[in-house]
């Protein structure tokens, strides 16, 4: 597709495929030094809990990835929506274990009603937040996918709060995405999705990467922060923490990868 119609698919359905970000001969050792690095460094809780293999600031840990996260296309799509100053907000292992439940539907920060951080439904209607979804395995009906409501992101609320649908539902209008190994799906983050149930003996593996533009304050994830204290902390409440990147992590990216994560230096 052009950057036009994947522009045109983010502001109608709310989500847009790029394929092939990662080549084909190069995912395999993307995935597989991914998973070394994230079955080293798991929450056992989280995974006990949720069988999902989950790692905050992954790119402090691991940065076999970090060369694709300026892909042209997907740049220019971005820059599209947010202008030519954003950055990266959140890198997280998503690897969905053999047998992973089918998780309830919700939108990510900050439309998730459950951070501390959250915009208070009923939000503006218009783009502030990008989730990626990095298929480093093939997406497909046996290991889970991602499950979307195609145009969710207009409806200026999410299931995280009492709005009439049961998260844990079925919803009419629910899409599977799929893809190669590869692949990456860019939402909008006010979407309405879910991890399907993986029904195969192997792990889903695959990283969120979010972007934001620069104005949006993410200063209520960075441990430490005045915000944090103020918002999450002193509240009692919960909300995502992201690690600031190491300056040893950081001089060693390219340097325009440097770009996205200056904001967010040790």
């Amino acid at each position: 597709m052009t950057i036009g119609h994947h522009v045109r698919r983010l502001r109608d359905d709310g989500f847009t495929v790029f394929d092939g970000v990662i080549p084909p001969d190069e995912v395999d050792a993307v995935r597989g030094s991914v998973l070394e690095t994230a079955n080293q460094l798991f929450n056992p809780e989280t995974k006990a809990r949720f069988m999902v293999t989950h790692v905050s600031s992954f790119i402090n840990h691991n940065q076999s990835f970090a060369p694709y996260l300026t892909d042209r296309h997907m740049m220019e799509v971005v820059r599209a929506l947010f202008g030519p100053h954003f950055c990266v907000s959140f890198t997280t292992t998503q690897i969905n274990d053999p047998g992973n439940p089918r998780t309830g539907w919700h939108a990510d920060w900050p439309f998730n009603q459950n951070n501390a951080g959250h915009i208070p439904a009923p939000y503006p209607d218009f783009c502030i937040h990008l989730t990626t979804l990095w298929m480093l395995s093939p997406f497909n009906q046996d290991n889970g996918g991602t499950l979307v409501v195609p145009g969710s992101h207009r409806a200026g609320t999410n299931p995280t709060t009492d709005m009439g649908v049961d998260p844990d539902q079925p919803y009419p209008s629910e899409l599977l995405v799929t893809g190669d190994a590869g692949s990456v799906v860019m939402f909008d983050s006010r979407l309405w999705h879910a991890a399907n149930h993986n029904a195969s003996s192997e792990q889903r593996v695959s990283l969120a990467v979010r972007y934001a533009p620069w104005w949006l304050n993410l200063e209520v994830l960075r441990p430490g922060s005045v915000d944090r204290e103020r918002i999450v902390e002193a509240a009692g409440a919960n909300d995502n923490q992201v690690p600031p990147v190491t300056r040893e992590v950081f001089d060693k990216l390219p340097s325009d990868v440097q770009a996205l994560f200056r904001h967010w230096v040790e």
